[in-house]
């Protein structure tokens, strides 16, 4: 039987203010701070065994998989004995993920209406909060069917969104910083809405039960869907796909994340067993005491810190984004020693090719990366081997993937090809150069005794300077490549 719960406790992590100490009047969230997973208690103290709601609800669990800490992980999936591979670990049923309802015109109770029509304020870009809007009024249900399964959910979550003011500064990173206070702005926002859309409905209709929500509630179950759940095959649609559909699954959402993982969710569309919407399989041997891990994507550092309240390491996935700026490319490309730049006013042919790469025109997207498997974007290589000549000719025998391609040696020789990566090396030190700290900075201030969002945003701060050094490290030795075949060649 579920406990009736109100939102009181989440209300006291979330309070958002103007900060009239800065020009620019950011939004500022202040939360009770925890140490890890592992000590964020959650919504009650002794919640329901989830392995046995599991079985009792027709779901599967191998015998040797438990429920134990996983560091600074917090709870997650171990195995008891070696379970071998291809074996299946959970198989949940079709009634037990948690999904957003899907109401046909003139059905479903005013409720799940209530729900269809608050979920409509949601931008697709925050599609979790849809989701999250359901999490909300089950957990407000007296007696939900899934009430085992969330009062099994942490109480509070180490998502940006939840840092203070001071903290979120200090990510040094303003990409992230605008997605944070894109989504602070939202939940404040969407609070007014949200009451509006309730202020007279009736109790026996009201989506959430009659509870008051607000920015800190809905704040917590967007970073519980944002973090727990997955994006599965939907119902085939009537021309025979089946679009993706986002679900929280219990118990399968405990597996932590690994580049390298060692178990897999598989969904067998019309084979295996029929009742069984999803499972999850060992794809190699699991050892004893061994965590069950599962890849959530491969996504850099702002994604897994925004959505999922944690940073990694060494994550070969992650980049830097800088804004395709005329002016800022021609000040490394001088400053690199490359003389005429003309990225602040190229030839009409050179402005083709920018809009060929979606870098020139109304539409443009300028945001480019460097870092990640790629190491420079494609869009941004062309730009700079494109610009940096003055040989329309030369350009125009190669077709744009040559041209956005570092795997191709000097498609425009060597001359060209050195002058472009001296301007991203130069890119690069004024990417660095825009972080107020270093990393050795950094990695003293992580020797001290600080809070856990304080540790966060230092973790992703450093990975993203290291990002911009190994990538320094990479064209560098590049370059040297390119002279000594440049003096073999003389």
């Amino acid at each position: 039987m579920s406990t009736l719960m109100n939102f009181t406790t989440t209300k006291t992590l979330l309070t958002a203010t103007i900060n009239s100490t800065t020009s620019t009047k950011v939004l500022t969230f202040h939360r009770r701070l925890t140490c890890s997973a592992a000590a964020t208690p959650r919504l009650v103290p002794n919640p329901p065994d989830l392995i046995k709601w599991v079985r009792r609800e027709g779901g599967f669990v191998h015998p040797s998989v438990r429920i134990a800490e996983s560091g600074p992980y917090g709870l997650g999936l171990v195995a008891s004995e070696e379970i071998p591979k291809g074996c299946q670990l959970i198989g949940l049923p079709e009634h037990v993920p948690l999904r957003f309802p899907v109401v046909e015109s003139g059905a479903g109770d005013e409720a799940c209406v209530g729900l269809v029509n608050l979920a409509r304020y949601v931008p697709e870009e925050l599609w979790a909060m849809r989701l999250g809007l359901k999490l909300l009024q089950e957990r407000a249900k007296t007696g939900s069917f899934w009430w085992p399964y969330i009062s099994n959910l942490p109480e509070t979550f180490t998502v940006p969104i939840f840092f203070s003011g001071d903290d979120i500064k200090n990510l040094q990173y303003a990409p992230l910083l605008y997605q944070v206070n894109k989504r602070c702005r939202f939940l404040l926002d969407f609070e007014k809405e949200v009451r509006r859309e309730v202020e007279d409905v009736k109790f026996e209709d009201h989506p959430f039960g009659g509870r008051d929500v607000d920015a800190s509630s809905l704040g917590w179950a967007m970073s519980a869907v944002s973090s727990r759940a997955f994006r599965l095959h939907g119902k085939a649609l009537q021309n025979g796909n089946s679009g993706d559909v986002p679900m929280m699954l219990p118990l399968i959402d405990m597996c932590n994340h690994s580049f390298n993982p060692n178990a897999e969710i598989v969904q067998e569309q019309g084979s295996g067993d029929p009742k069984m919407l999803v499972k999850v399989v060992a794809g190699m041997s699991i050892k004893e005491r061994e965590h069950m891990t599962l890849n959530y994507g491969c996504l850099n550092n702002d994604f897994f810190l925004l959505d999922y309240g944690f940073v990694v390491p060494s994550n070969p996935y992650d980049c830097i984004e800088l804004k395709y700026d005329g002016g800022l490319f021609d000040a490394a490309s001088m400053a690199a020693g490359v003389s005429n730049p003309n990225f602040s006013s190229p030839a009409p042919w050179q402005q083709q090719i920018l809009s060929g790469l979606n870098l020139d025109g109304d539409q443009a997207l300028l945001k480019v990366t460097l870092g990640g498997p790629e190491v420079v974007e494609g869009r941004l290589l062309a730009a700079l081997r494109a610009l940096l000549t003055n040989d329309a000719e030369a350009v125009q025998k190669h077709d744009l993937n040559t041209l956005k391609s570092l795997s191709v040696k000097a498609p425009l020789g060597l001359e060209n090809e050195t002058a472009v990566l001296r301007t991203l090396i130069a890119l690069c030190v004024i990417a660095l150069s825009h972080f107020p700290t270093k990393i050795m900075e950094d990695e003293t201030l992580l020797k001290n005794n600080v809070s856990t969002s304080m540790e966060l945003a230092l973790q992703f701060r450093i990975q993203k300077k290291s990002v911009i050094i190994d990538v320094m490290r990479d064209l560098t030795k590049r370059v040297k490549l390119l002279s000594s075949n440049e003096s073999l060649a003389s």
